[in-house]
C-alpha cells in the first residue's frame, strides 16, 4: 500500500527563510515595476513615429512632432504619460476650418493653440485628460499645436502672436 502521508519540505532555518524572503521581494518589486513600464510601451506601440519640426514660440524652441494624416491626427497624444516641457504635437489640417479637439484617451492635460496658415495665434484652449469636450478654435484656422497646460500662458503667448517654423511644414495632400 503506497504512503499517502505529505511529504512536505522540511522546516525553513533563519538563514535560509530570509534568504528565501529576500528573493521572493526582489522578484515581486521586480514584477510591479515591470507591470508599471508595460503600459507605457503599449501605448508607444500605438503611435507611428511621426517627423519632427522646430518651431520657435518667440525665443521659446518647440521640438513638435507633425501629426499631417488623418490617422496620425486622429491618434495624436493619446495614451502618452508624459510630454517633455518643450515638446508638443503639431496637428496639420487639409483644409482651413473652425477645427475642434477633444481629449479622449488622453491622459496628460494639455493647452491647445489654433494657428492661421501664417502660424499666428487665433487662441488658445485649455484641455483636461480623458475629456470628450471640444475646444474649438474661435475661427478658421490650418494647425493647432497642442503642449503641456499652461504653457503658452507661462511664456505669455496669447492671441495675434506668431509660431515661427510653421513654412517648414507641408500641408498634407
Amino acid at each position: 500500500m503506497p504512503d499517502l502521508r505529505c511529504r512536505c519540505p522540511a522546516p525553513l532555518d533563519g538563514d535560509h527563510h530570509q534568504n528565501v524572503h529576500g528573493v521572493f521581494v526582489m522578484s515581486l518589486r521586480a514584477l510591479v515595476l515591470l507591470l508599471f513600464l508595460q503600459p507605457l510601451q503599449w501605448s508607444r506601440a500605438q503611435q507611428p513615429q511621426l517627423p519632427m519640426v522646430e518651431l520657435f514660440a518667440g525665443m521659446h524652441r518647440i521640438e513638435a512632432e507633425v501629426a499631417a494624416s488623418p490617422e496620425s491626427r486622429a491618434i495624436g497624444l493619446m495614451q502618452r504619460g508624459f510630454l517633455a516641457p518643450q515638446r508638443g504635437m503639431l496637428f496639420v489640417f487639409p483644409e482651413i476650418a473652425k477645427h475642434c479637439m477633444w481629449m479622449r484617451n488622453t491622459l496628460l492635460p494639455l493647452s491647445v493653440a489654433f494657428l492661421d496658415e501664417k502660424g499666428v495665434v487665433i487662441n488658445v484652449e485649455d484641455m483636461q485628460p480623458k475629456s470628450d469636450d471640444n475646444h474649438c478654435a474661435s475661427r478658421p484656422a490650418r494647425y493647432a499645436l497642442e503642449m503641456n497646460l499652461g504653457w503658452f500662458r507661462s511664456r505669455g503667448f496669447s492671441a495675434g502672436l506668431a509660431i515661427t517654423g510653421i513654412e517648414k511644414v507641408g500641408l498634407p495632400r
